[in-house]
């Protein structure tokens, strides 16, 4: 490559002697630019210029891609054959930008102890620790026997299916039996979900505005609100980013009686605060272009479903490919970004490496 003075690039711009041959994959990275210029003796050549941009992305409106899907789904956006959903969008760029965020190197876990749910809420099983002790050897195993969403959970792309029976990118029950087709294995072989966090502390907005906090009602939190606490933190989002949103569900968990914790995990429906299921909530995060969402709750959205056509796990997960957190520990992490004044952060997670998985804890860490 020969040198080539700003002066001499401009001029030659003007003159449309370049040629741009640029192509993208649909992964959001440019991985082929090539510049060719001539300006009268002086010859250049620009090879492997490196420039991070997003895939051009349809607009909600255009919204479903596939006519053969569920309402509003995004099917084939990545490819026909694609298991990765908008974790596509956590590139290598992506993460090396993220990693900008890490400056004093506090590490936060955002996982809550597997045990902390005596009883699960929806009917699942609770959580076994067997330490086996191979005496006269000093030496202990241990087993564990849990269900992947009894407590901090990632939800895969084989947990919840849209109303006409598919999963995302039309994967079938026969596949999630017979298959490990959108196995949450394949993100782990793609590295994870890394990237920037980005914490909307909705329990600390609403005490520091005298609102009420419904932890274990149905309340749910429109887009207005989001909103108003992005903009208190001086908040914005950038492509690929995770969002978090702590409602302190899990702090007001841990003060209940035994007895409550009974009474809450008996409903066939507990009321969960969450977000909004709602069109403008579901156009809110798609214009955000979020990689996945996390909540402190059992349901990011707010439990019972208050609008079953704008039901966020049927859109998310087996419309978009949108990996929903839920049940994580906020509570550390928000005093962390309080103390800074900063509400971002680099973010880790290596799921559970099953084929085929379901679901699994996050193992996440958030670095500041």
């Amino acid at each position: 490559m020969y040198p080539v003075t700003s002066d001499e690039l401009a001029l030659n711009l003007a003159r449309g002697h370049l040629i741009w041959q640029c192509r993208y994959n649909m992964r959001g990275k440019l991985y082929g630019l090539h510049l060719k210029g001539f300006l009268s003796y002086f010859y250049f050549d620009i090879f492997a210029l490196c420039i991070t941009m997003s895939p051009q992305r349809p607009a909600f409106d255009d919204l479903p891609l596939r006519k053969d899907g569920p309402p509003g789904n995004a099917w084939g956006m990545f490819g026909d054959q694609d298991q990765m959903g908008m974790l596509n969008l956590l590139t290598p760029e992506n993460t090396a930008a993220a990693a900008r965020e890490i400056v004093d190197g506090v590490r936060v876990s955002t996982d809550w102890a597997l045990n902390s749910m005596a009883t699960p809420c929806f009917g699942r099983s609770a959580f076994e620790h067997i330490i086996k002790n191979k005496a006269p050897r000093v030496i202990n195993d241990d087993i564990v026997i849990f269900n992947t969403q009894s407590s901090s959970q990632w939800d895969g792309f084989r947990h919840y299916g849209s109303k006409q029976g598919t999963y995302f990118n039309g994967c079938t029950q026969d596949d999630i039996q017979n298959s490990t087709r959108n196995g949450i294995h394949v993100w782990v072989e793609n590295g994870g979900i890394v990237g920037r966090g980005v914490l909307l502390d909705y329990a600390g907005w609403a005490a520091a505005n005298g609102k009420e906090v419904k932890c274990f009602e149905t309340q749910s939190i429109p887009v207005s609100v989001l909103q108003e606490v992005a903009t208190s933190q001086n908040t914005t989002f950038r492509p690929g980013d995770i969002l978090f949103i702590r409602t302190g569900w899990t702090r007001a968990y841990e003060q209940l009686s035994q007895a409550q914790c009974q009474q809450l995990a008996d409903y066939a429906a507990p009321p969960v605060i969450g977000v909004e299921s709602s069109e403008a909530m579901l156009r809110w995060i798609w214009d955000r272009e979020l990689a996945a969402v996390v909540g402190d709750m059992p349901s990011f959205e707010a439990y019972p479903c208050q609008n079953q056509a704008f039901f966020l796990h049927e859109w998310l997960l087996a419309g978009w490919g949108v990996p929903i957190g839920e049940l994580f520990d906020l509570e550390q992490l928000s005093q962390e970004c309080r103390k800074r004044s900063r509400w971002t952060f680099f973010f880790s997670s290596v799921p559970l490496k099953v084929p085929g998985g379901v679901a699994s804890p996050p193992n996440g860490v958030a670095i500041f």
